[in-house]
């Protein structure tokens, strides 16, 4: 252990994070309100909006009429994700226009709430408030998944909603959110690992029996649901195709348009996910006591699901969005990912309006898609294989301030 020396710098910091944890003027709650709303409303008044639930809405629609959702190569989720479509399936096209895009916004609205309260930070704080909007106003793949509706958004409400369960004890309702997040598309999967590590049994066991139980129920009312096995996964295990390969991030998918050999790249690929996994590990082991444990509970996670997406194809540019908020609400600890430059320069392609080279923009930009990809994902890695930060000074948190050695707060609950 050793002193940490506050730095002209750290102040700095703790004097900025000070105004920013203060209530967020009427001004401010007004504009960040105005933002959000109104790249929802002109989404519903696009001509392509929505283009990627249009596939699970057509799964529906195709299971009503008596058919297999798998029928349909396009549709690459679980049975259980066809029978939650079934309410869309039931809307007028003209009240899922408007209904869809307000959902996805109110779902990134949970996921960024659920990162606040992980780190007590206030939710009418400047923080909270301002920082949503300028995610919706200057995050492009925020405006991207509004418009095209894709389920991510599900799986971006339930793991900060999920963690900040378990974070408070409550291990089986967060297995209750991941497997249901899993059951609408199985992005969450990787997470398992978490409830592994922190040896919950139960929560473990909720998140895999109900994907898996409303799965079968959707297998026994669809005709030929073996496709799923026979069409749906080699379709799927393969890369797809040409319509998603243009936005497809993934490092596999990235090195063979770049020269390199694909067996070269998924070696690449492979050992960047290992290694994310290592990080995980590492990061779960070390307890920093700069906190109740929560900054532990969310880097762990974070890691998981970045080593995921280092392997998966497809990867697209939205499913950042799942660990965004909670990286970003993790700035209120010290020696956090988004304290380092090296996090602000992963994000630096994803600034929406920049003017980037037409030769990294419309079907090229999986190019800068990918680079934000690795970059958070070392960044991060980095961060789970450092020393653990014992502070022998003032233990500051959004919440509270309390001295080293001190107990915490009765209110204080740690999942550890």
């Amino acid at each position: 252990m050793k002193w940490e020396k506050r730095s002209s710098g750290d102040r700095m910091q703790d004097r900025l994070l000070d105004w920013l944890l203060r209530p967020a003027p009427r001004s401010l709650q007004a504009v960040s309100l105005v933002i959000v709303l109104s790249i929802a409303v002109s989404t519903s008044l696009r001509q392509n909006w929505g283009s990627d639930n249009a596939f699970v809405v057509k799964a529906a629609d195709t299971l009503l009429a008596g058919g297999s959702p798998y029928e349909d190569k396009r549709f690459l989720y679980l049975p259980s994700a066809v029978l939650m479509a079934v309410p869309e399936a039931l809307l007028p096209t003209q009240v899922l226009r408007w209904v869809l895009p307000m959902g996805m916004t109110g779902l990134l609205a949970v996921g960024w709430w659920a990162a606040m309260r992980l780190f007590s930070v206030p939710v009418r704080s400047r923080f909270a408030v301002g920082g949503l909007g300028l995610l919706a106003l200057a995050y492009k793949p925020y405006l991207n998944l509004v418009l095209i509706g894709n389920w991510t958004s599900i799986s971006a409400a339930a793991l900060p909603l999920a963690l900040l369960l378990a974070h408070r004890r409550y291990w089986g309702a967060a297995g209750l959110v991941v497997g249901l997040a899993i059951a609408c598309k199985p992005m969450l999967v990787p997470v398992g690992l978490v409830f592994l590590l922190a040896r919950q049994w139960r929560g473990l066991a909720v998140a895999v029996l109900v994907p898996v139980g409303m799965s079968l129920a959707g297998a026994m009312l669809m005709p030929s649901p073996t496709l799923f096995f026979t069409k749906t996964l080699p379709f799927l295990l393969q890369g797809q195709d040409s319509y998603a390969l243009p936005w497809d991030a993934s490092p596999i998918a990235i090195g063979p348009r770049l020269g390199i050999w694909e067996p070269v790249a998924v070696l690449c690929a492979g050992v960047g996910a290992l290694a994310g996994l290592w990080g995980a590990w590492q990061r779960w082991r070390r307890e920093d006591d700069t906190d109740a444990g929560e900054q532990r509970l969310a880097e762990t996670a974070c890691m998981v699901m970045l080593a995921a997406f280092l392997v998966s194809r497809p990867s697209f540019d939205h499913y950042l969005l799942v660990v965004l908020p909670l990286l970003l609400a993790s700035a209120v600890r010290e020696g956090s990912v988004p304290r380092s430059p090296w996090f602000w320069v992963a994000m630096g392609p994803q600034i929406a309006g920049v003017p980037w080279p037409r030769a990294l923009e419309g079907e090229r930009r999986a190019f800068k898609d990918c680079f934000t990809l690795c970059v958070l994902a070392l960044t991060l890695l980095r961060r789970c294989l450092g020393p653990a930060r014992v502070n022998l000074e003032d233990v500051t948190t959004a919440g509270a301030v309390r001295r080293a050695g001190e107990p915490a707060e009765a209110g204080s609950r740690s999942a550890f």
